[in-house]
Formats: C-alpha cells, structure tokens, sequence
C-alpha cells in the first residue's frame, strides 16, 4: 500500500441493506443503530494486530459501529515453480487470524461489520494481471471463492502490488487475465463483496474485448493515503473513496477535511489504513465528527 512517499504492505454499495444484510450477520439491533452518511473501511495489518480493534469504535451519538467494513490485510498470491500456477497463500499471522475467526471475526459481523480478505502479491511473479489463460484465472477465483465460503468472510478485496510480474519466469501483465479473474469470482460469490484497490496493472485492465467488469465491484478507492483521488472504474459514487487516510499518520486536520470532501460531493467510501490497539477515537472523531456529526467513542 502507498503512504505519503513511500509503498506499504491493499467497489458501489449496491444498497444499505446489502451493507447491513447481504450476508445474513447484521442483526434487528444492530440496524437500529445505522448512522446515515458514507461508510468507513477499516484496513487492519494482522501480523501486528487483531481485527477486534474495529469494532471497539462507536460513535456517541446514537452508538453505531464507526467502521462498516473491516479488511484482513493481507493474505498473498504466490506462484508454484513446479506447477507454474498462482495460489493462494495465508502467512502464519493471516491464518490464525481465520482460524480464530469465533474471536476474530464473527463479533465483528455480529456487529454488522463486513470482513474482507485483502489478497496482495508476493514477490514471486504471481498477479492478478498475468494469469496464462482462463482456465487458470478461474482456478485462482475457486481458491478465493473456497476460503470464503470456509471462513464464512463477506467478501475479496484486491491489492496489485509487489507481484513482480516477470520472477520466476512468469509472464508480464496481459489484457485478458484480471477480467477473466473478476468475473469468475463475481460468479462464485454473486452475494459477496469484491473491493478493488486502485493499483497496479490489474486497475488500469478492466476491459477486454468488449466486456467490462467495472460493475462487478462494489468498491473501489484511492490508495495514495493523505490525499483525494477518484479511482479510475465506472461506479457510482456510493461505492467509491476517493479519500484516503492511514490512522494516526495522516494529519487530522487532513483526515477532517478528506472527511468533509467526502461528504460534500456525495461519494459513499470514507478509507482507513492501519487501525492498530491503541486507544484512537480522538483522531478517529477528526473524520467522524464531519462524516457523522458525532464524535467517537472507544471502548476496550
């Protein structure tokens, strides 16, 4: 993912029910309390901490959950020199998080929080945007599909960087692969969320010989943090954040008037990086007080 100078380790909401509901977590309380306003993405780095930090933000007005969305960053695709094809692979801190996902993951979703598993690449030559053939592309979206449905997690999110197309004799980013990736992953997971961060040679090949998968995507957002960038892909406004700030490193005064940016020309994402387990709500309010009109609250 990309801060201010320097690269670090990361799309329409179709309706607010299906931001509440689609998956079947959310319950009667917890839509009562929905906020109004552009949804809050929470990227969590688990080899440092626990994806439970985001549902310990509420807002004092009404007590909704601050983040909406909760991203397990991040899971990698990694290439076999010996069968020369991508798979999926979770680093020990990823997988224990989906191991413990009683503990992990379903008190968030008990709150209403979707949780996504970010896939980034690993150095190996394997991408998003290099996949041989369709067959191929399809076999990563079965992998993907699969450990959603084990997981019992709301969706995909995909992040094109550090894949280092060419390692390991893998080929270099064609026009075909990240469109036949989407579309059998849209079809596995009709339901599901499927997030695009805005980077990479997959971002910029949405579109190949005349299907697009643009609408396939829920959201899609800007991956420069501390800045305002509309992700280049045919979505509505709703499920797009052109804002995008990393916790605690962007100045708040930035993280306000993002914030405030976000609200005034109706875009429907407001993006978060790197929530860690220290007590944040008085940086958390410097974008919830003009997304929400209420400051945050943390509890333990």
């Amino acid at each position: 993912m990309f801060t201010l100078g320097r690269v670090a380790a990361a799309l329409a909401v179709v309706t607010a029910a299906a931001l509440l509901g689609t998956t079947g977590t959310a319950t009667a309380a917890t839509a009562a309390k929905a906020k109004t306003g552009p949804i809050s993405v929470a990227y969590v780095e688990v080899n440092n901490n626990s994806m439970v930090n985001v549902g310990k933000y509420t807002l004092a007005n009404g007590g909704a959950t601050v983040f909406d969305v909760a991203v397990i960053f991040a899971a990698n695709i990694n290439y076999d020199t010996t069968t020369k094809s991508a798979y999926l692979y979770n680093n020990p801190n990823v997988q224990r998080t989906l191991d413990n996902a009683a503990t992990e993951i379903r008190p968030l979703q008990a709150k209403g929080i979707k949780v996504m598993l970010s896939i980034l690449g690993n150095h190996q030559g394997a991408g998003f945007a290099n996949f041989p053939s369709q067959a191929a592309a399809n076999a990563f979206a079965k992998q993907l599909s699969d450990t959603v449905a084990k997981y019992n997690l709301d969706g995909i999110d995909f992040d094109d960087e550090y894949a280092e197309y060419g390692n390991n004799g893998t080929g270099q980013p064609n026009a075909s692969s990240f469109v036949y990736l989407v579309t059998a992953l849209r079809n596995y997971l009709p339901n599901k969320l499927i997030s695009l961060y805005n980077i990479g040679p997959a971002a910029s090949r949405l579109t190949y010989n005349g299907v697009s998968v643009d609408s396939k995507f829920n959201y899609a957002w800007n991956p420069y943090y501390g800045t305002w960038g509309v992700p280049g892909i045919k979505l509505p406004k709703s499920g797009l954040s052109p804002a995008a700030i990393e916790i605690g490193a962007t100045a708040t005064s930035t993280a306000t008037s993002l914030a405030q940016r976000t609200k005034s020309e109706g875009y429907g994402v407001y993006l978060t990086y790197n929530l860690d387990g220290t007590d944040r709500h008085t940086y958390i309010s410097s974008f919830t007080n003009a997304l929400y009109g209420s400051a945050a609250v943390y509890k333990r």
